[in-house]
């Protein structure tokens, strides 16, 4: 039993694998699918009644056990005690994806924030305002919308509530 997509596997009703990978090739090096999602994000949120720019990004991050065939993507998150990758993730109020970001799991979080600021500020077009919490504020603090990013996790994840 073979695993994955292999392209010789395709449905016969579709033309050859050939051709169906040369024009996704095409596609990929043109930016067209990300093109598709970020249409498909501005009319979501004009369908919600929102701005089309979001006005707020949420970041996190998760670390994801790899697996042996991972090999020198894999690192080892000593605070979750797992070998494997970190997956970044910014997205808007919506949960709408926005960028994403994978290095090994030994990779600070804190490290991929200025990379990610960069992806978001592509997509969205606009200048990107970082808003830090008051000094007095310090220990765990409830933030708004917190939610959001780890039910786009859980999307990811295949865990529907």
């Amino acid at each position: 039993m073979r695993a994955g997509a292999p392209w010789r596997l395709l449905p016969h009703d579709l033309p050859p694998w050939e051709a169906v990978y040369q024009q996704t090739q095409c596609w990929l090096s043109a930016g067209g699918f990300e093109a598709i999602v970020h249409d498909l994000r501005e009319l979501l949120r004009q369908a919600q009644g929102r701005k089309i720019p979001p006005s707020a990004v949420i970041f996190d991050g998760r670390t994801l056990q790899s697996s042996c065939e991972s090999g020198v993507r894999a690192g080892y998150d000593g605070y979750k005690r797992k070998k494997g990758s970190k997956v970044h993730l910014a997205v808007d109020t919506l949960g709408h994806l926005l960028a994403l970001l994978v290095t090994p799991a030994n990779a600070q979080e804190r490290a991929q924030v200025a990379e990610l600021a960069r992806s978001i500020q592509q997509v969205t077009r606009q200048r990107l305002d970082v808003v830090k919490l008051p000094e007095a504020k310090r220990g765990f603090v409830r933030l708004p919308r917190w939610w959001v990013v780890e039910r786009s996790f859980g999307w990811i994840a295949r865990f529907w509530r």
